[in-house]
């Protein structure tokens, strides 16, 4: 069990604010780290303002947070706002595997040293510089002397220095210096040494950092290989005329996203991606396989039937996971004895092993999220939702649900609570009678304050203000409709009814959800 925090820096340039949201009951995968970015975006410098920092900062720590990461953010951060986030990231390394430091924003070298440059910093004069602005050396010791297995520094930094004729600087002297990389490091630049990096001008994001962006997300792709992809990227983008520059002394592969396929050793990738699974009719569990995805109920439900204890004990533990997943399948096709099947998933199963029993309701999760290609899906297979969920009830069903809950952890951005983990939720519903007073409008869905309602399509303006439908719902319907929406069973839940005394009935938007992106 592990607690997962996220961690922001927000608005530097006025007030150093530290804000942290604690998940708890968060089930960590036995292969996973705590990972820590600290992500700085600077672009209100007073002389030279920057287009695209922010945004980068923006984008990064999103993308980060997707994989995990712990993330303490620091936009048009101030020379004592910066030394500030660095103390925090430095105190929060201590019980890391995994530090991330990330700066869009100006950056220069001195003497060999390189500098990145708070908003605030001074440099009427080169040595002003020095002492004004966060050094690169100081950010690299503190991730050394952590003790964090793997540290990453990515510098989008290497723009062109605009105080470089008031120096009266050599070209030699542009861009950023190399740097010592201690054991277990890997640096980024966003071009070679000496050279500089060009703003996105006219675009979100700065040139490296877009083509970084691009590539981060890549499945099962190491993270050497990940920055030729966007080195690759970056010198079509700019003619060659910017090349991105990385040193490394890791150890060992470092992903920044693993496929449920290979974070996921408990069943074979045939089962995972059971699109490849090879029939052997002469396998009686094969064909039970194989009649369950024949679209016959008739055909299903003799399959069903052959279910019984003494045969799912002979059954190997991928087999059995692959005949969980078509059993829901089925059942979402109206299949009753599918769906009788789930219903009474305990005394169907009465006398079978643990290891056994598992592999079953496993597979019948896992069908729920994930398609043939164990891929996320981009909508749940949700039909018979409430019927397996209503299994998590059971203590002895703890072990599938733990297992659910370490496949969607990467994909936890997705939810308002991590499917799998029994985490009571509030839900806030704000009526208006309007027009039916007897089936108020529901105007606002809340959960921790905050109105979860939008549209199901975010890129329909014409639904965007206000729904044009609403469809009346039993009180009962319309909970069991949130339950779904929100893949949180309805038993996790408690609704509570504000403007209006809770009614028989509701008078719900039309294609409106409160179902995450």
């Amino acid at each position: 069990m592990w607690q997962y925090r996220h961690l922001q820096v927000v608005d530097c340039s006025a007030e150093y604010a530290f804000n942290i949201t604690s998940f708890s009951n968060v089930y960590r995968k036995k292969d996973s780290m705590k990972r820590v970015a600290l992500v700085i975006g600077n672009a209100a410098y007073p002389e030279n303002p920057l287009s695209n920092p922010c945004n980068d900062a923006e984008d990064v720590a999103s993308v980060l947070r997707q994989f995990g990461f712990d993330v303490l953010e620091c936009k048009d951060g101030t020379h004592k706002a910066m030394e500030r986030a660095l103390r925090d990231f430095r105190q929060e390394l201590y019980d890391a595997d995994l530090g991330l430091f990330f700066f869009a924003g100006h950056g220069l070298q001195i003497d060999g040293k390189n500098f990145l440059l708070a908003t605030d910093t001074r440099a009427d004069e080169e040595f002003e510089v020095k002492f004004s602005s966060l050094a690169l050396d100081e950010v690299i010791e503190s991730m050394e002397k952590s003790g964090t297995a793997t540290n990453l520094v990515i510098l989008d930094a290497c723009r062109n220095n605009p105080w470089e004729r008031r120096w009266h600087r050599s070209i030699g002297s542009r861009g950023l210096a190399s740097v010592y990389v201690p054991q277990g490091t890997l640096i980024a630049f966003a071009t070679s040494p000496g050279q500089t990096a060009a703003d996105g001008k006219g675009q979100r994001n700065g040139k490296y950092t877009s083509a970084l962006l691009q590539h981060i997300g890549a499945p099962d792709c190491a993270i050497e290989a990940m920055f030729k992809r966007v080195r690759n990227t970056l010198s079509v983008a700019t003619n060659g005329k910017q090349i991105s520059w990385e040193h490394t002394s890791l150890a060992s592969e470092f992903y920044f996203n693993r496929s449920v396929g290979s974070r996921i050793d408990e069943y074979s990738t045939t089962a995972l991606k059971d699109s490849l699974f090879d029939f052997d009719e002469s396998n009686i569990s094969h064909h039970i396989i194989r009649s369950l995805k024949v679209l016959t109920w008739s055909v299903q439900k003799n399959a069903i039937l052959k279910l019984v204890p003494a045969t799912i004990q002979r059954f190997h533990k991928n087999n059995l996971f692959i005949i969980g997943r078509n059993v829901y399948q089925a059942a979402c096709g109206n299949e009753r004895a599918a769906r009788q099947f789930i219903l009474d998933f305990s005394a169907k199963t009465r006398g079978v092993s643990e290891e056994k029993r598992k592999p079953l309701l496993d597979g019948m999760l896992f069908e729920i999220f994930f398609d043939k290609n164990g891929r996320l899906r981009k909508d749940f297979k949700d039909a018979c939702f409430s019927e397996v969920f209503d299994l998590q009830q059971f203590e002895a069903n703890t072990p599938s649900f733990d297992f659910i809950a370490e496949c969607l952890l990467p994909y936890a951005h997705k939810f308002h609570a991590l499917p799998g983990k029994a985490v009571e939720v509030a839900v806030d519903v704000v009526l208006e009678a309007r027009d039916k007073p007897r089936s108020p409008h529901v105007a606002r869905i809340c959960i921790a304050s905050s109105n979860v309602l939008r549209p199901e399509d975010d890129e329909d303006d014409d639904e965007k203000d206000e729904p044009e439908r609403y469809r009346s719902y039993s009180t009962n319907d319309f909970e069991q409709r949130i339950s779904t929406q929100l893949m949180i069973p309805h038993y996790l839940l408690s609704f509570t009814y504000t403007g209006l005394k809770q009614p028989a009935a509701v008078s719900s938007p039309v294609y409106w959800t409160v179902r995450k992106t």
